[in-house]
């Protein structure tokens, strides 16, 4: 008892470098100090709003056009009819201008979705014929800044709405609806690009229930059409399916996954290609309309989740984009407890779970229809987000946080045992060590270090291993 410098089992003593809370997970520094595990990087940033239409603008939907380098958005154009209309933006640091609108259906068009086809280099733009009672197909070629169409194709002869569409691979589109000629149930069909035209196989259903809220993106690891949608026939559960391929044709998995087992709307989905996993987000109506998110695994023609993530308290008009530079979710939304003002966040999949850094604010004021409205420039790096203000239709440019963790697979080193300041000596439990600093845990659970310095019970990436949980605080 009289000896100095003698540690319990599973305990040693380190400099810290920075200052480290009780019970913090740490990794070891090249230069024997600890320091603690963390994200560290740019934040999420946006450049100002730029007006691409004058009018009042609906269903505004954006994709990237990888071969001309150009963003394009359609929308329905309340200033000339309700016309579809499309118009060619080209980013440029941290703003976009445009070239003239197009129309592309003399029509009162909603829903618009819009896709590009990398396969013919062409882009697609699904809608709602209102003015002819029909879900049509249209597709569009980029040069310039200017774009042309050929002529529509229908799908369905009647009410759809609302329509999402996914690109899959060799000028396949799919694309997801309700159709009012069967009872709202959900249904998909298979778009081929053929130069200027397109034609459908036949509609397959996925869901015998009125479908309030849907959308699809896919999967290029598995090969599959992941399809999400609040299953009103189940409490309205947010509710996943994969879908299969073959020529123009569509088959589903006999099982329908819920997500999470609350009521939810503004349901979409968006595949993390670094990752190889789906992004769910959504409202939680169970939930004060908190935004959620959960991450997705297909395996097969399966698909598991882990636990959701909560990214804002009350929210609606949701949008996402994958930043593959950064490799980070990106969700837009209007931000309800601040008077629905347009605010973007970043998100890092980890495993089976996401965590977000700080939101910003890209647009004061209530925003609205930018379901569809966010899109990833892969040759600015940037992601670039379209939505109607009060009585205009404005697209900004916002850059993705590209953060990073210290966490690696080999640095790992501990639990910080008591609070150290920065360059003091203390204690840190490690390998046979008990750390008393925690709260929340579940019993007999292995937790893992996630790359922000959490635990969770979800291995994240890198695969770390913190330890096996004794007491909800041990």
């Amino acid at each position: 008892s009289q000896l100095t410098g003698v540690t319990a089992g599973g305990e040693n003593d380190f400099v810290a470098s920075g200052t480290i809370p009780n019970g913090q997970t740490v990794i070891l520094k090249t230069d024997g100090t600890v320091t603690p595990v963390a994200i560290s990087g740019t934040p999420t940033s946006a450049g100002s709003p730029v007006t691409f239409e004058t009018q009042t603008c609906n269903w505004i939907s954006a994709t990237f056009d990888s071969n001309s380098n150009k963003v394009v958005i359609a929308y329905e154009d309340n200033g000339n009819s309700n016309y579809g209309t499309a118009i060619v933006g080209t980013v440029s640091g941290t703003t976009i201008s445009f070239g003239s609108p197009v129309v592309y259906a003399s029509v009162d068009s909603n829903y618009n979705s819009i896709v590009f086809d990398s396969n013919s280099n062409k882009v697609v733009i699904a809608y709602y014929d209102q003015t002819n009672t029909a879900g049509k197909g249209i597709v569009g070629t980029v040069s310039g800044t200017s774009i042309s169409f050929g002529s529509p194709t229908a799908f369905i002869s009647r009410n759809a709405n609302p329509i999402r569409m996914t690109y899959t691979e060799s000028g396949k589109v799919v694309i997801v609806y309700r159709d009012s000629g069967n009872s709202y149930h959900a249904y998909a069909i298979v778009g081929a690009v053929s130069g200027t035209s397109i034609s459908f196989g036949n509609q397959t259903k996925f869901n015998d229930s009125n479908t309030s809220d849907l959308d699809v993106t896919w999967d290029s690891n598995e090969v599959k059409v992941v399809i999400v949608y609040q299953d009103n026939a189940n409490n309205s559960y947010p509710t996943a399916r994969i879908g299969s391929i073959s020529g123009t044709s569509i088959s589903f998995s006999s099982n329908e996954v819920p997500i999470a087992s609350v009521g939810c709307y503004d349901i979409h989905g968006e595949f993390d290609s670094t990752n190889n996993k789906i992004v769910v987000a959504y409202v939680d109506q169970n939930d004060g309309n908190a935004g959620k998110a959960a991450v997705g695994t297909v395996s097969g023609t399966s698909i598991s989740f882990g636990t959701p993530v909560e990214f804002d308290s009350d929210v609606n008009y949701i949008s996402m984009a994958y930043n593959s530079t950064t490799q980070r979710m990106h969700i837009n939304y209007a931000d309800n407890d601040n008077s629905g003002s347009g605010t973007a966040i970043d998100g890092a999949v980890s495993g089976t779970t996401i965590s977000f850094g700080t939101p910003v604010v890209f647009k004061s004021g209530q925003i609205y229809y930018g379901e569809e409205g966010s899109t990833f420039d892969s040759n600015a790096g940037k992601v670039v987000h379209a939505y109607r203000a009060a009585a205009t239709g404005e697209a900004v440019v916002i850059t993705s946080t590209s953060q990073q963790t210290n966490l690696t697979t080999e640095n790992y080193i501990g639990i910080a045992a008591e609070a150290i300041a920065n360059g003091a000596t203390g204690k840190v439990n490690i390998l046979g060590g008990v750390n008393s600093g925690q709260t929340g845990l579940t019993t007999a659970k292995t937790y893992y270090v996630q790359n922000n310095g959490s635990l969770a019970t979800s291995a994240g990436n890198p695969s770390v291993v913190a330890g096996t949980s004794i007491s909800s605080t041990k």
